[in-house]
């Protein structure tokens, strides 16, 4: 394949996404339309056309789609762009938007309601287990409407949500136990997946898709986190104010305010990222090129000082347990960096940083096993051992395989779509261990 056909490819890829994020059209339409854009491009490039010029004037000429081909130009803002594809918004695109918010501020107000039911109704360790089923299952609603999924996606959601449900509620925890804790953390980013399959429209074996859904993920943190603190200033600030009056608010804020503030910001964030994606996709290059550096400076000095510690059974637990977190904060930075880079750009300077930031967490990875062996060795499994040292086994997985993935892709001898490819489809890895300690670990450990 040329590269002037695997630039046109990665357009198509493209498009395609942004057709299946539109909420008019059902998935089952997408490969025939597809299949319509690729004729349309065959018979320009035909006439004498360029890739790049065919596949403009073919998305153009979909005419019933050019709300989305309006929305896919402002994500290619360069000039050909906006004169070839960028119409005036018309009275129904409006109303259509009206129609989202208010499902999108529907599915908030249910989620906050949930929310607040569950504080009232539960206690604190009945609480923590139901948490992520308060919020997720609208938020997986919301996609579902989206992306106007079949009666069969749509029922395959409710197995997972339904499935947590029972057995965090029927499991018998021994009260305040490991594996109780252990359920609560990792249930919702179990769920967190069934989330991605209501997200990519029930078309969760492509590739792109799942790339959609790492990127999606990145930025819906970035607006929640923005969202919480603009949201936590304003509390503050009105709580001040109702003070100089001699008010006491505290009350309603902890007992409304916060409850649905938090569970709505989820689902509002969704609609943001799905809203405004291009503004928050500028961001994320920025903020790899900025945390990238930083993260490595900071696994260079906990690699020197582990490697002052004169035995590994000698570090502190808790350091293990931050350790484990700091993995997963780069694996979060290296699937963000991916979502975000042009897969046809050549090797550059950011990707032997990226590698170097890969080496060293798999290098911290390995420190990390070496401790955790020993320990059970030392002293005996336990839930959170297990669970520990299976979450580093999962990494170093996907970890010794990224490296030799862009080592390869340096040399010349890999192409970027390979790294890509082998992280979208590691992917669920992470969400069937996630499940198994769910599910699997309070059983062999007597639910102690």
């Amino acid at each position: 394949m040329g590269v002037m056909d695997t630039e046109l490819q990665v357009h198509i890829e493209q498009w395609r996404g942004y057709v299946q994020r539109h909420q008019a059209i059902s998935v089952a339409d997408i490969d025939e339309m597809e299949d319509h854009l690729r004729e349309q491009v065959s018979s320009l490039r035909n006439a004498g056309l360029s890739d790049d010029e065919a596949f403009l004037v073919a998305v153009k000429r979909m005419g019933s789609l050019d709300a989305i081909s309006r929305e896919f130009a402002r994500e290619h803002s360069d000039r050909l762009w906006k004169q070839l594809v960028l119409p005036p918004e018309s009275e129904g695109d409006a109303r259509q938007g009206h129609r989202e918010l208010i499902v999108v501020l529907a599915f908030a107000l249910g989620a906050a309601i949930t929310a607040k039911i569950g504080l009232t109704l539960l206690d604190d360790a009945a609480l923590g287990l139901n948490l992520s089923l308060f919020v997720l299952p609208f938020l997986a609603g919301y996609f579902a409407w989206k992306r106007q999924v079949s009666v069969r996606i749509g029922a395959a959601l409710v197995v997972p949500f339904a499935l947590a449900a029972l057995v965090l509620n029927f499991y018998p925890f021994e009260p305040g136990g490991s594996t109780e804790v252990i359920a609560a953390i990792h249930a919702p980013i179990a769920l967190w997946f069934a989330v991605g399959l209501a997200y990519t429209g029930g078309d969760w074996r492509s590739d792109r898709r799942r790339m959609d859904f790492i990127r999606f993920t990145g930025e819906w943190f970035v607006y929640l986190t923005l969202l919480a603190l603009g949201g936590g200033v304003l509390i503050g600030l009105t709580v001040g104010a109702f003070e100089t009056l001699d008010l006491d608010i505290e009350h309603i804020i902890t007992d409304w305010v916060l409850p649905f503030g938090a569970a709505g910001a989820v689902i509002v964030a969704a609609w943001l990222v799905e809203a405004k994606q291009n503004v928050v996709e500028n961001i994320a290059p920025v903020l790899t090129r900025v945390f990238t550096p930083l993260t490595i400076l900071m696994l260079f000095a906990l690699l020197a000082a582990f490697a002052t510690t004169r035995s590994v059974i000698d570090v502190d637990r808790s350091l293990l347990i931050l350790m484990d977190l700091i993995l997963v904060l780069v694996l979060g930075l290296l699937l963000y960096s991916i979502s975000a880079r042009d897969p046809l750009t050549p090797p550059g300077f950011f990707d032997r940083v990226q590698l170097v930031l890969v080496i060293s967490a798999l290098a911290v990875d390995v420190v990390m096993l070496a401790a955790m062996l020993t320990r059970i060795a030392e002293f005996g499994s336990s839930p959170n051992k297990i669970v520990a040292l299976g979450m580093n086994v999962v990494l170093l997985v996907n970890l010794v395989w990224s490296v030799r993935l862009g080592i390869g892709f340096l040399r010349g001898a890999r192409s970027f779509a390979d790294l890509e490819r082998w992280q979208t489809r590691y992917l669920p890895v992470y969400g069937a261990w996630a499940a198994a300690v769910v599910v699997v670990v309070p059983l062999l450990f007597v639910f102690a």
